[in-house]
């Protein structure tokens, strides 16, 4: 009982997080089941993560969407990209040794959290509109962002945000928004992969879920208070990122 009642927690904190910050709000889900509601397989916290951020991540969509924050052309075209590329990463985790791969997930957190800090060139386009230039540069990165996710659980979502930026040149506020479509396909291929090889716990993935809801209702606002600070939101998306990777790379280098 008190595992489910820490993992509605996780879940609250993570619907939170994927409100206000969009994919990367993922990044807590793994760590905080293995660190906080003491799931001991990394493989399985990953697995059993990805489900639970990807139901959370399509009701703070539908939020987002209702308050006409997603791109949402070019949130399907990264995101359809990104499914090939989340199987095939989730796949190739799975034969990886877990503190290894958690250790890999920590320092590809700290470099993109550092870029992150840098101020872009531009706020952003808010009006952009899908078109075959747009296209052709958002199946690529979509396809390796999906990849990453794949490899390192849904908190490869970290890499969403920026991927959307770069590519379609939105600005923070509607990629953190249109983000959550590729996190909900990303983290349900990567769980039904691991669910296929008896990596996911399903109680927990539900306790998760109802946690994750109220989480999302709490976090809305505040990315609707964020959406005028983008400069500011971009930089607690940083360091939320730079925070939970070191104490990832901390706890994996520790001697079993």
């Amino acid at each position: 009982m008190l595992s489910l009642l820490l993992a509605a927690l996780s879940g609250g904190l993570v619907g939170l997080f994927l409100a206000v910050f969009g994919g990367g709000g993922s990044v807590l889900a793994a760590p905080l089941l293995l660190y906080l509601v003491g799931v001991r397989d990394p493989h399985v916290a990953i697995g059993t993560s990805a489900a639970g951020v990807a139901v959370n991540a399509a009701v703070g969509l539908a939020g987002h969407a209702r308050a006409g924050r997603v791109k949402w052309p070019c949130a399907l075209v990264f995101g359809a990209a990104g499914l090939a590329g989340s199987v095939a990463g989730s796949t190739l985790a799975k034969r990886v040794d877990g503190h290894s791969l958690l250790l890999w997930f920590a320092l590809a957190m700290a470099a993109i959290a550092l870029s992150m800090f840098r101020k872009p060139g531009s706020e952003g386009d808010p009006a952009v509109v899908l078109d075959r230039r747009l296209v052709l540069r958002l199946a690529p990165v979509g396809l390796a962002t999906g990849f990453a996710a794949g490899f390192f659980g849904i908190g490869g979502g970290f890499l969403i945000v920026p991927g959307l930026m770069l590519a379609a040149g939105m600005t923070l506020a509607n990629a953190q928004a249109s983000s959550l479509l590729s996190v909900a396909l990303f983290g349900a291929a990567t769980s039904a992969n691991y669910a296929v090889s008896g990596m996911v716990d399903w109680p927990i993935v539900g306790a998760m879920v109802a946690g994750g809801g109220l989480g999302t209702v709490a976090g809305l606002p505040v990315a609707r208070a964020l959406g005028q600070r983008a400069a500011f939101g971009r930089k607690l998306f940083a360091g939320l990122i730079l925070v939970v990777a070191a104490y990832v790379a901390w706890r994996a280098t520790r001697p079993s």
